[in-house]
């Protein structure tokens, strides 16, 4: 009898993927094929997309148009929301950002692509230089004068204030009163190559996986814990319960036109390529 060789994926150590694939990731999802994770950030993985490498990856929905031909579109496991958007931060409140220096946390972020549309109607004059650096050292980069202004993610909406920083704008909040659809941020993809039936094990494994934590969330606090980066426990909570929704577990209609409606817009803007007719249709 020949084992199956684990699939290789790579996914943040943030709280919500931790959350996410921890039953999978630890074989207490029954039929799931065998995982060898990879941690990285989100700047790393859409890299390595881009690149063709690893068989299923967490990227942000920014860097789909670059990547569909190789990669498909999982209906489940990423990250959509509301009230969940990048925040543009600042030492000081009411700040211009015009010719200003922004750290974000990669240039084919979701965040960095909601922050162009933001600016473009609100930063008349463009903002200066844009530097990437990874997303935890952003706040510090903002409080210590490094750089001007900085677009966060993740848990930072949580804790800003603890870095004396002021919150200049929510691209969540913006994107939603434009558009009315939830926020897309990360997408969980995989490799068109690996064949539909393995791709529906994928994503049926995914959705069981998040159900599985769902149910006992306790027996994914380990994992979530070890990788959350010294994160405050109730931070880490607050970061699961804010993330992981109904949209994790299914796009459904409402997630599929968000998706389709952000890089539908930023092609437009011709700040992305445009998006094959079935480019997000899925085997399952």
């Amino acid at each position: 009898m020949t084992t199956e060789p684990a699939l290789k994926i790579a996914y943040s150590p943030c709280p919500n993927d931790t959350f996410v694939f921890d039953a999978w990731a630890h074989g207490r999802v029954p039929g799931a094929p065998a995982l060898d994770v990879t941690f990285a950030d989100i700047d790393i993985t859409n890299g390595m997309a881009e690149r063709g490498e690893f068989d299923v990856l967490k990227v942000s929905y920014a860097v789909l148009p670059w990547v569909l031909d190789e990669y498909a579109l999982l209906p489940c496991g990423g990250a959509l929301g509301r009230g969940c958007g990048p925040l543009v931060l600042t030492r000081e409140e009411g700040s211009d950002l015009t010719g200003r220096t922004v750290a974000v946390p990669s240039e084919k972020s979701t965040a960095y692509l909601l922050f162009r549309l933001w600016a473009a109607e609100v930063v008349p004059g463009g903002v200066g230089e844009v530097v990437v650096m990874p997303f935890h050292e952003i706040m510090p980069a903002v409080r210590d004068g490094k750089v001007d202004a900085g677009l966060v993610i993740h848990e930072a909406r949580f804790t800003y204030q603890n870095y004396g920083l002021h919150c200049l704008a929510d691209m969540g909040e913006h994107w939603e009163a434009t558009t009315g659809l939830p926020i897309p941020l990360g997408a969980i993809i995989a490799k068109r190559s690996l064949g539909d039936d393995t791709l529906r094990l994928l994503a049926d494994s995914a959705r069981a996986s998040v159900r599985l934590a769902w149910e006992d969330p306790e027996a994914s606090r380990p994992y979530v814990t070890e990788h959350a980066q010294e994160m405050d426990p109730a931070v880490a909570d607050r970061h699961i319960g804010l993330y992981v929704n109904e949209f994790t577990a299914d796009l459904g209609e409402d997630g599929y036109a968000a998706v389709r409606g952000l890089l539908t817009r930023a092609a437009a803007e011709g700040l992305v390529p445009p998006l094959g007719r079935d480019a997000l249709s899925f085997a399952g």
